[in-house]
């Protein structure tokens, strides 16, 4: 049957079939109706947002005809980065110039960072980093890839709102992987938001089976997997040790010059397929002054998963010689000295500290999360993970899939870098009466 159609289509309409969106489109991938202003698309990893992002472009510039004018004439393109509009949403496989056909593909000037159409219609690139560059010029249509990354997203949001002021109706699409952020709520409760959801599965077709196999078998039923592949909002866990808020500050906080690094390795000491992940964390911390003005920075996420205690112990060396560590510190409850021996076999001379855990996990790590409230700690980049299990971590336990160990390792950081030396710091000193 599907033969038979294509066979009875003259050869400029097999040729156009490609770019007929709303032929081959999902549900989720196409305008909803009605008189909204702000069309939000929320979804997983790989659930053709960026495709529905670029083909709502298409159709507001695009005429009946390759030199005939459409609803919008100009267009700002929105990305966390300017490098990133170019190669996502200009550039990418699922972008501007891929989804367009050869009659009516826009040019991109690179000098000016904006696409024109062979209509006159154009489309201007803007990063988040750079809001001011938004007053000024004035759109009729606005795409607005990844907002909840956005780093200066409230004030970015704010000038594109007065910029979006042409034409009898002007609107805009996001498109994000959601991430709780105060404003990315206040977005979807205004009245003239209308919202469409779609999983990582939802684009299966387009997805290495591989991939969905892989990433499902990881993360399914984790707060991170829910976000990511599920497309979901969360919200903060009754009684969680690391909010949202915290978090985000601790990305945003600036970069700390540490005087002192550790690795710090939370073992499963096992390594068959049902073990946990072995937690390597690597941080560090500049201690000048009194311990109130100490700082912390976390620089790498070094965990391996399902790995045998040699490849464990060659990942957190090669992590304390990576980052010119001063020291390894490990958990020794499940392992005894079997941690520091299997250490010591990949490199006998590296200083390594055991710490064995006497009280639960929670308590151990509420004086680190203090440090998190009182805007002591950094995060470099790359550590999703790691955060995702953060917010999972409570005051009652782990409510995540499996054992906390980049959580585990992380605590046993920052207890070595700067809760202990604090109480040291702190300790009075007996004076001699002799």
């Amino acid at each position: 049957m599907q033969e038979e159609f294509l066979d009875s289509l003259s050869p400029n309409a097999l040729a156009a079939l490609p770019y007929l969106f709303d032929f081959w489109a999902h549900s989720h991938q196409l305008p909803p109706e009605g008189n909204w202003r702000t069309w939000v698309i929320l979804g997983g990893r790989g659930a053709g947002k960026t495709r529905a992002g670029s083909e709502w472009v298409r159709s507001q510039v695009e005429g009946t005809g390759p030199g005939d004018a459409g609803r919008a004439r100009r267009v700002a393109l929105v990305g966390e980065t300017l490098e990133q509009v170019r190669a996502v949403m200009v550039f990418g496989d699922s972008g501007i110039l891929a989804s367009s056909p050869p009659d009516r593909r826009p040019v991109w000037e690179e000098t000016r960072r904006r696409l024109v159409w062979p209509n006159g219609a154009e489309a201007m690139a803007f990063s988040a980093h750079d809001p001011e560059r938004l007053r000024g010029p004035q759109f009729d249509a606005a795409w607005c890839d990844e907002l909840a990354k956005w780093r200066n997203a409230e004030e970015t949001w704010d000038m594109l709102q007065f910029a979006l002021r042409l034409g009898e109706h002007p609107r805009q699409v996001i498109t994000t992987t959601p991430r709780k952020l105060e404003m990315l709520k206040t977005i979807l409760g205004n009245a003239t938001t209308v919202t469409t959801r779609a999983k990582t599965e939802a684009n299966t077709a387009f997805l290495a089976a591989s991939f969905l196999e892989e990433v499902r078998a990881r993360y399914g039923g984790t707060r991170l997997g829910r976000q990511e592949l599920d497309g979901e909002l969360l919200a903060d866990l009754e009684g969680a040790l690391w909010t949202e808020a915290m978090l985000d500050a601790a990305v945003k906080a600036r970069g700390v010059t540490p005087a002192r690094i550790v690795v710090a390795v939370d073992p499963p000491v096992t390594g068959h397929a049902g073990s946990d992940s072995c937690g390597i964390i690597v941080a560090g911390a500049a201690t000048e002054g009194p311990p109130s003005e100490w700082r912390g920075v976390v620089l790498k996420d070094e965990t391996v998963h399902r790995a045998s205690p040699m490849v464990w112990a060659r990942a957190a060396v090669d992590a304390y010689h990576a980052h010119g560590a001063d020291r390894i510190v490990a958990e020794v409850n499940q392992g005894g000295d079997l941690v520091e021996q299997v250490v010591r076999q990949i490199d006998p001379l590296v200083p390594f500290r055991a710490v064995r855990a006497s009280r639960g996990k929670s308590a151990r790590a509420e004086p680190v999360a203090a440090l998190y409230e009182q805007g002591r700690v950094a995060h470099a980049q790359g550590l999703g993970m790691l955060e995702a299990e953060m917010g999972q971590m409570t005051a009652q336990g782990f409510k995540g899939q499996g054992s906390p160990d980049r959580v585990d390792a992380l605590v046993w950081a920052l207890h070595e870098l700067m809760i202990e030396p604090a109480a040291k710091w702190r300790r009075p000193r007996v004076r001699s009466l002799g």
